[in-house]
């Protein structure tokens, strides 16, 4: 765990609510994971743990490099949207939710502005899981800051429920389940 200071106010999601706050600037901070871009903090002063977005980072004296230049096609933009789900992490899980088998779906919809609208089907671990509003929010501002996004729908689904068989091989490599 590293302390740091917040040098800005900054808004954070409270986890597992998925509650939007604002940190003020001078609150001491624990961060407890930086993966993906966000970064999930302990505040003692509030009691709770958040997660701060990427395009926060300098709240935290951090920095996040960031995407640019626009997809060419619809199938580049898909590659781009997932991709960017694979910077996205459950707080207590060190696996993205894509290689946790989490995603079970989704669509690019063309608007007629020319922007872009992403659809997702995505499932937790277990229906109780506290931690899929957070998820679900994190996964929705990645896909809306990508190039030509301009909606981003990311619905939690339960069918099929979700089983260890859906982790990746990858996935399973890191949590240690094929040993």
């Amino acid at each position: 765990m590293e302390r740091v200071q917040v040098v800005r106010n900054c808004e954070a999601v409270e986890i597992p609510a998925g509650t939007k706050v604002t940190l003020e600037k001078g609150a001491e901070v624990f961060i407890t994971q930086a993966l993906g871009g966000s970064f999930t903090v302990q505040l003692p002063a509030y009691g709770g743990i958040y997660r701060i977005a990427a395009k926060d980072a300098d709240a935290l004296g951090k920095t996040v490099e960031q995407a640019g230049v626009a997809p060419a096609s619809a199938k580049d933009l898909e590659e781009m949207a997932w991709e960017v789900l694979r910077t996205c992490y459950d707080p207590e899980i060190p696996i993205n939710i894509v290689d946790l088998g989490l995603i079970y779906g989704m669509d690019v919809t063309k608007l007629e502005d020319g922007t872009n609208r992403v659809d997702v089907k995505m499932t937790l671990t277990a229906q109780g899981c506290g931690m899929g509003a957070s998820i679900a929010y994190d996964a929705r501002e990645k896909l809306l800051g990508l190039p030509g996004i301009a909606d981003a729908n990311v619905d939690l689904v339960w069918d099929p429920p979700w089983n260890p068989q859906m982790i990746s091989a990858e996935g399973r490599q890191r949590l240690g389940l094929d040993e």
